[in-house]
């Protein structure tokens, strides 16, 4: 999932974005609403955690003109405002769901979990490619029925080579999928994501192809044998 952080407390908006990134979601963090429309035209995003009380507008009225222009990306409103009319005011302005501040991280996971739950009924949750499963939901990648130890990164790196199994997979859609604005993430660190999932995988019937000029393509060794 591709998450819109709109926060501007720069210590939780800090907070929000490491925590979320650990998680394995791919966050962009905005500070002010001028900003927002524009950028929701010009990125797709799984979900937007928006902050009411930001410095040049009020949440409220920025959800509203989301929804004016059709602009129907799930939203989950993190504020301090915790009247039982506020959250009515939320919610009837077209938010998803109302998380009232202080909560704990782990609600917050949750909560996301719920918007990647309803994302996967619109996609497959499992994915099979030989002896590896994907399970989108719980983002766990198992072989053999046992669980692969991979970091947020390479298992975003391998979820997308086996949701395109047998297909490229090129660098710069990796380097798209996984960078945010302020992170430095290039088709170099790629490599060295690609070189680590290859030794994970090393006693497998499964590999990581480089085609040469363009990127990488998951190939499972019954398909290759089929195909010689």
């Amino acid at each position: 999932m591709r998450v819109l952080l709109i926060e501007d407390d720069a210590v939780l908006g800090r907070a929000l974005d490491e925590f979320l990134k650990g998680q394995g979601y791919a966050v962009d963090w905005l500070t002010e609403g001028r900003q927002v429309i524009e950028t929701l035209t010009l990125q797709a995003y799984d979900l937007v955690l928006l902050d009411l009380n930001l410095p040049d507008t009020d949440g409220l009225v920025l959800l509203s003109q989301m929804r004016s222009q059709a602009v129907m990306v799930p939203v989950l409103i993190l504020t301090a405002r915790d009247g039982v009319n506020e959250r009515v005011a939320g919610l009837d302005c077209g938010a998803d769901d109302y998380l009232v501040k202080p909560f704990d991280l782990p609600e917050l996971a949750a909560r996301v979990r719920v918007f990647a739950r309803r994302q996967s009924q619109q996609a497959l949750s499992r994915v099979q490619a030989g002896p590896l499963w994907l399970d989108s939901v719980n983002r766990e990648i198992t072989a053999e029925g046992e669980r692969l130890a991979l970091s947020a990164r390479e298992f975003s790196v391998l979820e997308m080579l086996m949701m395109r199994s047998g297909r490229v997979v090129t660098k710069q859609q990796i380097v798209n999928s996984l960078s945010a604005w302020d992170t430095d993430f290039s088709e170099n660190a790629v490599e060295v994501y690609i070189y680590r999932l290859r030794k994970r995988l090393d006693a497998l019937p499964v590999s990581i192809q480089t085609i040469r000029g363009f990127g990488y393509m998951l190939n499972v060794a019954d398909d290759e044998a089929a195909a010689g």
